[in-house]
C-alpha cells in the first residue's frame, strides 16, 4: 500500500471520528514493511499494519481502536 492510499483512508476515518483538517504526517516504520506511523498534531501516534492485499477497511479499524483507545 502506497503512503498517499494510508493517508487518504487515515483523512477520512479521522473525519468521522470528528478530527477533520488534523494536522497529520504518515510515515512507514524503518525496518518493518507495511508498517505505518501516523502522527496526529494533538494526539498520541498510531502504528497500523498493512501490505498487499491490505482492506482500507482493515486500515479503518485500527485507526478507530487506537484512536478511541486514546480518547
Amino acid at each position: 500500500m502506497e503512503q498517499q492510499d494510508v493517508e487518504r483512508i487515515a483523512r477520512a476515518a479521522l473525519k468521522e471520528l470528528g478530527v477533520a483538517g488534523a494536522e497529520l504526517v504518515i510515515a512507514p516504520i524503518d525496518g518493518q514493511p507495511g508498517h505505518w506511523r501516523i502522527d496526529i498534531r494533538g494526539a498520541k501516534g498510531l502504528k497500523i499494519r498493512c501490505g498487499q492485499g491490505s482492506s482500507a477497511q482493515w486500515i479503518r479499524d485500527q485507526i478507530f481502536e487506537q484512536y478511541l483507545e486514546q480518547n
